[in-house]
C-alpha cells in the first residue's frame, strides 16, 4: 500500500525544486487551478470528488494525493468518495467501449 502522506510530501519537495529553476510552471498551474469557479456553483466537497474521479481516470498519483486529502478537509465520506469512483469507472469503461468501436473500424477500413 502507497504511503499516501509521505508521497504528497516528496512530490511537495519535489514541485518546490521545479519553482525555484522554473517559477512560471507552478504559477501557471495555480492560475489554472484557481480559474475554475469558486465554491458557491458547486461545495468545495463536491469539487473535490469530481477532481478524484478525473485523478483516476487520468491516473494521476499526486491528483490523488493532494485531492483526497482536500476531499477529507471537505468532509467527503468514504460512501461519497466510493460513488464518485464508481462514476468513473464507468466512464473508463464506456471510453473503452467507444474506442473499441474506433479500432474496429481503423481495422475495417485498412481491409485490402
Amino acid at each position: 500500500m502507497q504511503d499516501w502522506a509521505g508521497y504528497r510530501q516528496q512530490l511537495e519537495k519535489t514541485l518546490a525544486g521545479v519553482a525555484h529553476v522554473s517559477p512560471d510552471i507552478l504559477k501557471g498551474n495555480e492560475i489554472l487551478s484557481n480559474a475554475a469557479p469558486k465554491p458557491g456553483t458547486l461545495d468545495a466537497k463536491t469539487r473535490e470528488l469530481i477532481a478524484l474521479a478525473v485523478a483516476v481516470t487520468t491516473r494521476c498519483d499526486g491528483c490523488i494525493a493532494f485531492h483526497t486529502e482536500a476531499a477529507r478537509k471537505a468532509g467527503a465520506t468514504k460512501e461519497e468518495l466510493i460513488e464518485a469512483l464508481g462514476v468513473a469507472i464507468a466512464l473508463n469503461e464506456g471510453a473503452a467501449l467507444v474506442y473499441s468501436a474506433r479500432a474496429i473500424d481503423a481495422f475495417d477500413s485498412l481491409a485490402g
